[in-house]
């Protein structure tokens, strides 16, 4: 076997633990009572601050993940794949997102408008039909511009 390494709440428990703080405490505390060194990743800038705080509370190590393929609101959180543009495709893009996510730690929402936050790692949804060319594409300019990538919660 292998070793875990992080836990992710998935899909609509991650986007319920985001607003809700009994559900961000319960996800936080089951993972603390299997392992307490395994690294909580959650949702990165203002939006992400409940599961943050409460991950912090219970003794986690949390990572701050941002997701270059996805469209942000004006309020930080992800635009409802219900609604077009939800999923950006498009390799070089997303990769100009990452790069911005990374080094200036913003991102543009789909007003304009830039938020902030602070990304220690990336998620690329697998099941968009260009995944494999977002990610070559995002290593690739992390690469051409000199960003240095580390295993997650090697920082």
């Amino acid at each position: 076997g292998t070793k875990l390494q992080h836990v992710k709440p998935h899909g609509a428990l991650y986007l319920t633990a985001v607003e809700n703080e009994g559900v961000a405490r319960v996800v936080a505390e089951a993972i603390v009572s299997v392992n307490p060194e395994l690294l909580y990743v959650a949702l990165a800038g203002a939006k992400g601050e409940l599961m943050r705080r409460i991950g912090q509370e219970v003794g986690l190590k949390v990572v701050y993940e941002a997701f270059p393929d996805r469209a942000y609101t004006p309020e930080g959180t992800l635009l409802s794949r219900r609604q077009a543009g939800a999923v950006i495709k498009d390799p070089q893009e997303v990769s100009q997102r990452a790069l911005r996510m990374v080094k200036e730690g913003v991102v543009i929402a789909v007003d304009g408008s830039t938020i902030p936050l602070e990304a220690q790692t990336l998620c690329v949804h697998g099941d968009t039909p260009t995944a494999v060319d977002l990610v070559r594409s995002i290593r690739q300019a992390m690469e051409a511009d000199g960003v240095v990538l580390t295993p997650m919660g090697k920082e």
